[in-house]
């Protein structure tokens, strides 16, 4: 059973950054699919950004231009840049992970982001 353990997240002013990493216990093959989405308290969980064995990248609208998705797939570890952050980032955020295109996803335990204005 693959599992998915996420660092990086804080406390961080308005306009500040934070780095988040998720690294993989997989270290035979590159994960197929890798990526982020968060959680608010009582919305659903959004998609932010994923990113393939190939490096094709996707990013939900609320991030594109501000976040970046990157990966290492020899240590198969996905990080995600968070520039001028908003208090509306604040959220969980998850690491998924799917082994193969048509394998289950596998999610982290989730590492808490709080944007303070």
């Amino acid at each position: 059973q693959v599992q998915l353990v996420e660092s990086g997240g804080g406390l961080v002013q308005a306009g500040g950054s934070l780095r988040l990493s998720c690294a993989a216990s997989v270290s035979r093959f590159s994960i197929y699919l890798m990526g982020w989405y968060r959680q608010a308290p009582g919305k659903q969980r959004d998609l932010v950004a994923t990113i393939t064995s190939g490096g094709i990248t996707n990013y939900g609208d609320a991030v594109k231009g501000r976040f970046t998705i990157s990966r290492d797939n020899a240590k198969n570890t996905v990080y995600l840049q968070m520039n001028f952050l908003k208090p509306e980032d604040t959220a969980v955020y998850y690491c998924k992970g799917r082994l193969t295109p048509v394998s289950s996803d596998v999610w982290g335990q989730g590492t808490q982001v709080t944007v303070s204005s």
